[in-house]
């Protein structure tokens, strides 16, 4: 049947009627807020290209978690930026390392938050790369030595897991950084410490806001060799496959918005639970372009969020979710 018959505007008519028939829905149970912790004391330094959003020394971290816990969110990730950078990233798997110390923090005041911990090495590196960076004796070129930079990502996560990181999520694209995360945890008593695998990260120009948050530029070169290339969508697949046969109990897609096919991919073709990061970039945009008025920002937001969602996101990591607490 067709037009007069069909008239699609009926359900249209009013709010109630669109809510009854709305097909996506974002709660606050699909959010993750990052936090960016640091040391020293009385420190909340507003991000320059990330209004709103700040790190914290831990004697003012607690006023942040408790506003989350308030709002309504359920779930925040860790990123930590050291007092110490070395070439083998020594502070990213010290014991009492930044994210470690505010690990535990976080569960003292706030036990039923989950503390997700972000397990990478590029912040805690010198050089900023992802692992540990060796010279090439043949092209006498600077590379990430894959294998021998997961034994440290393995000590990472272990220590995070000591400190009472209720999940893990290793973002450093090494190939078999789950397998091998996976195994240490296992080896060390955390068999029940779910990883969230950074998938599907692609190497973006939607990262400078969080590599000025985090100090974690690479002081030379790239991170093109072990990151994903933009055009790539079978790769994606590829790379996700690997980490489920690796044990990952949950995948993610990284950037979100210009990489909704990715996630519609992942999520017809897998069945793990799907996270898409909302990166530092997309927020960056969004808060510039509202602060000149040329959007609104609250609608703009709500319907880029919802893109992720329908687009197959079970989760979305937003630095959003406190203004999206609020609306909601």
């Amino acid at each position: 049947m067709n037009f007069p018959t069909v008239r699609h505007r009926r359900l249209r008519r009013t709010a109630a009627l669109r809510g009854l028939v709305r097909e996506t829905v974002l709660t606050l149970n699909d959010l993750i807020y990052p936090i960016y912790v640091t040391y020293g004391s009385d420190i909340k330094d507003e991000i320059s290209s990330m209004p709103g959003v700040y790190r914290f020394s831990l004697d003012r971290l607690e006023a942040e978690i408790r506003e989350i816990v308030d709002a309504g969110i359920t779930s925040i990730m860790i990123f930590g930026i050291p007092e110490h950078k070395d070439a083998v990233g020594t502070s990213a798997y010290d014991p009492n390392g930044i994210v470690q110390e505010a690990t535990r923090k976080v569960k003292e005041w706030a036990p039923d938050l989950v503390v997700i911990a972000d397990t990478c090495l590029c912040q805690y590196t010198d050089h900023g790369h992802c692992g540990i960076v060796h010279r090439n004796e043949r092209t006498g070129e600077a590379e990430v030595d894959n294998d021998a930079s997961l034994a440290l990502l393995v000590r990472t996560a272990v220590s995070q897991a000591q400190a009472g990181a209720d999940m893990i999520a290793p973002s450093n694209m090494m190939d078999g950084f789950v397998l091998s995360i996976r195994a240490g945890l296992d080896e060390a008593g955390f068999a029940d410490i779910p990883i969230l695998s950074y998938s599907v990260k692609y190497s973006s120009a939607y990262y400078g806001p969080f590599r000025e948050a985090a100090h974690s530029a690479p002081q030379y070169g790239d991170r093109k060799s072990y990151q994903m290339d933009p055009a790539n969508l079978r790769e994606a697949l590829r790379e996700a496959e690997s980490d489920i046969a690796e044990g990952a109990d949950m995948l993610m897609v990284k950037p979100a918005l210009a990489y909704l096919d990715v996630i519609r991919a992942l999520k017809e073709n897998f069945d793990l639970p799907v996270a898409a990061y909302n990166v530092s970039g997309e927020y960056a945009m969004v808060k510039a372009a509202s602060a000149n008025g040329w959007i609104d920002e609250k609608s703009i937001v709500m319907e880029s969020l919802l893109g992720m969602k329908r687009a197959g996101a079970d989760l979305i990591i937003t630095y959003h979710a406190k203004d999206v607490a609020r609306w909601l």
